[in-house]
């Protein structure tokens, strides 16, 4: 069967469905994105107040702290995720192994940053 890139192609065989498949991916990747995106930025938008006069810090769609505890846990994510595709480029091509210790270096920083990120609100 032929392959592209160490990619197998879609049934067919020729690369016009390849380039299909990553159309479809880019732009349920993007969907995605967007989605995210609203979820994070959608909560600090409705402050309301208790009894007291004290603010709540609740929301209709998260209440408490769940905005920025799934906003730290999606950036940490995408964090593992890229320096995952980093690092496996770096090894599919070179041997670069302090260039890779380098993004992992990088990756942790970032974890921990998303991390902190929900803890400190």
């Amino acid at each position: 069967m032929a392959t592209t890139m160490h990619r197998r192609l879609p049934p067919g065989g020729t690369t016009k469905g390849l380039n299909e498949m990553n159309k479809r991916v880019a732009k349920a990747s993007l969907a995605v994105l967007a989605v995210g995106m609203f979820l994070m930025l959608a909560s600090p938008a409705q402050a309301q107040t208790d009894h007291n006069g004290d603010s709540a810090g609740t929301s209709a769609i998260f209440p408490g702290k769940t905005a920025a505890n799934l906003g730290g846990a999606i950036g940490a994510g995408l964090a593992v995720m890229g320096g995952a595709a980093g690092i496996g480029r770096i090894g599919g091509s070179t041997a670069m192994i302090i260039t890779a210790a380098m993004i992992e270096g990088a990756t942790l920083f970032a974890v921990l940053g998303g991390f902190l990120a929900a803890i400190a609100t």
